[in-house]
């Protein structure tokens, strides 16, 4: 079963680490990510521009609405994402908590609806 793992963090509490923290952070979760990637758990990945880059889209009485910024106002924003392939969500969870930015953050898992059933 597919699942979706959204990394979640205050890009704040990012910034106020060292660079070389972030450097280990980042080579940490690379070296992850090509154990799970080799062990077929690991089907796609990518980090997110940061919020300020973000545009919110709404649709009301068929007028496009615009916004700066994420689509809630949250203390932790979504940095990147994982789109992981596991037995269950049991097994999606320990993969979930053994990435290194939930050490400073926070993983949402979220099973994807397969479709095609």
């Amino acid at each position: 079963m597919k699942y979706l793992l959204f990394c979640c963090m205050e890009e704040k509490k990012l910034e106020t680490i060292s660079r070389s923290q972030r450097d280990e952070l980042m080579d940490e979760t690379r070296i992850y990510c090509e154990e799970l990637h080799k062990s077929g758990h690991l089907l796609v990945s990518n980090p997110l521009e940061p919020v300020e880059m973000a545009v919110t889209v709404r649709v009301r009485n068929g007028g496009i609405s615009l916004s700066d910024g994420p689509f809630a106002e949250t203390k932790e924003q979504i940095g990147g994402f994982f789109l992981i392939d596991a037995r269950d969500i049991n097994e999606a969870v320990q993969i979930a908590s053994k990435f290194p930015s939930v050490r400073l953050g926070s993983m949402e898992v979220r099973p994807v609806v397969d479709l095609e059933k």
